[in-house]
């Protein structure tokens, strides 16, 4: 079972906040370990497992980031220890970037990100999963890396 069938909602990349809030608060109240105590170990293991499991799929469920990544991963287009190769010429711009790090450079990264988010904000937008082409997956997966490989610039500037 997967995240958004295990808080019954369909698959997306923006996910509805209210919509997962409230299945989160019912799902921990039918499965939270507290309410276990009286039952068998095995019932008391089953419940601390499912509860684990709701509690992973919150957090991703939450983060935009993560939800994207865990789309693609559904759609066999994402690994976790995937080297995905960037276009040469985002990787040039980013080089400025970093040959100049300085106190501006959080603004210039977030207009650099404001410009490819452009480029997917309407695939985000009207996300739909049945009908969601292999092109458009994939101009996801490259604003996914993109994003990722920005915000590492940020998390060397605060390091």
């Amino acid at each position: 079972m997967n995240y958004f069938e295990l808080f019954d909602l369909p698959v997306s990349v923006s996910v509805d906040a209210a919509a997962l809030n409230k299945k989160y608060v019912a799902l921990q109240k039918k499965f939270h370990p507290d309410f276990f105590t009286q039952e068998n170990a095995d019932e008391q293991e089953a419940a601390l497992e499912q509860s684990s499991e709701i509690n992973k799929a919150l957090k991703v469920l939450k983060d935009p980031d993560a939800t994207l990544f865990y789309v693609l991963q559904l759609k066999g287009l994402a690994a976790t220890d995937e080297k995905y190769q960037l276009p040469p010429d985002f990787l040039m711009e980013v080089m400025e970037l970093n040959e100049q790090l300085d106190d501006n450079t959080a603004a210039l990264v977030a207009d650099f990100e404001a410009g490819i988010y452009k480029e997917v904000s309407d695939i985000i937008a009207v996300y739909d999963d049945a009908s969601v082409t292999g092109a458009q997956l994939l101009k996801l997966k490259e604003y996914y890396y993109k994003k990722k490989y920005l915000q590492r610039i940020l998390d060397r500037m605060d390091g």
